[in-house]
């Protein structure tokens, strides 16, 4: 008895029948009942770094303004920012949220020209905290230049170590051997005595202060000792989406950014509002929100060229450093619409 199968004189023809047949149908969605589906809208898969400063982008998954512009956004947790662009690299991931290091997306630059485009950063300075040093509560030291020869450390990766060494280079604690450990861990080693000082982003020192075991030595580091000027904006995080992703899906990614600026805005209108949906993204939860300090906000078109400027002495510190292989230029990175 013969078995029912392709005519073994033109098999390439029947695969071929048989892939278009199957294909027509995946792709119209036409299951056998003439009625003609949308295509779905694709995953849009964002990686973050559990920092305070990706709220807008937790304030936008749980207030649904994706949803609601239709969108299926999936939130990846990373251990640290330098994985974040290691995904966006990877192809497993399409974009950064707010808090995801500048310094690690240009890496990821360097390594994959044109990789992707920012379209928010999150500036913080003296004012409006995102980055600083702390230690015990009850320590002696009493400036970042007394952390001269101490037990130092800092968040993972190249850009938090750049960092740390510069600013006590910078503000006279000379060259300090400092050492990475994972945001989560930095208040529990100041509480065990297993360092000194650390060089942190929030909500740590707010989560150390209000249990009682960290206080903060010195906060808006980056914009007075690598910018100059603590008021200066640094543009240490950012949200960004791969360019492969926006030449796919152009009215999808506008929409994304358009529900993401949507969370931008109630971070500064309301912030006493947003602050509770850093609850299950970062360390910190309940009524404690209301403590962290928030850094600022910039979209696409909200930079002025002295915020470039701000943002270009930043990159350039890596280039002078050794870090980048080549200048990164911050203009060619920035999302024009």
């Amino acid at each position: 008895m013969k078995k029912n199968t392709p005519s073994a004189a033109a098999p390439g023809a029947s695969r071929r029948r048989l892939l278009q047949a199957t294909g027509a149908a995946a792709v119209l969605g036409l299951a056998g009942t003439g009625r003609v589906f949308a295509q779905a809208a694709p995953k849009i898969r964002i990686g973050y770094w559990p920092v305070a400063a990706g709220l807008p982008f937790f304030a936008a998954i749980e207030k649904g303004y994706f949803k609601e512009a239709g969108l299926d956004v999936e939130p990846l947790k990373f251990a640290a920012a330098a994985q974040v662009m290691e995904a966006m690299l990877a192809g497993r991931s399409d974009g950064s949220a707010n808090g995801t290091g500048t310094a690690n997306l240009a890496i990821g630059e360097i390594a994959q020209p044109g990789l992707f485009k920012i379209f928010c950063s999150n500036p913080s300075n003296a004012t409006h905290v995102l980055e600083e040093f702390i230690v015990a509560k009850d320590s002696p030291i009493k400036s970042v230049a007394e952390l001269k020869g101490k037990r130092v450390a800092s968040g993972p990766g190249i850009q938090n170590l750049t960092l740390a060494r510069t600013m006590l280079e910078r503000a006279g604690a000379g060259a300090v051997n400092v050492v990475e450990l994972p945001i989560s861990q930095h208040v529990a080693a100041i509480a065990a005595g297993q360092v000194d000082g650390i060089y942190t982003l929030e909500p740590t020192g707010t989560v150390g202060r209000l249990n009682g075991t960290t206080r903060v030595l010195e906060a808006g580091v980056v914009s007075h000792y690598i910018l100059g000027d603590p008021q200066a904006p640094w543009h240490g995080g950012a949200a960004s989406l791969t360019t492969d992703f926006l030449k796919k899906h152009p009215d999808v990614a506008k929409k994304y950014m358009a529900a993401y600026a949507r969370g931008v805005e109630l971070v500064r209108k309301s912030p006493a509002e947003a602050r509770q949906f850093m609850k299950g993204y970062t360390a910190i939860e309940g009524p404690l929100t209301g403590e962290v300090p928030l850094a600022t906000y910039m979209l696409w078109n909200e930079f002025k060229p002295s915020d470039v400027a701000y943002f270009q002495k930043f990159y350039d510190l890596f280039s002078d450093k050794g870090v980048f292989e080549k200048k990164v230029a911050v203009d060619g990175l920035l999302y024009r619409g």
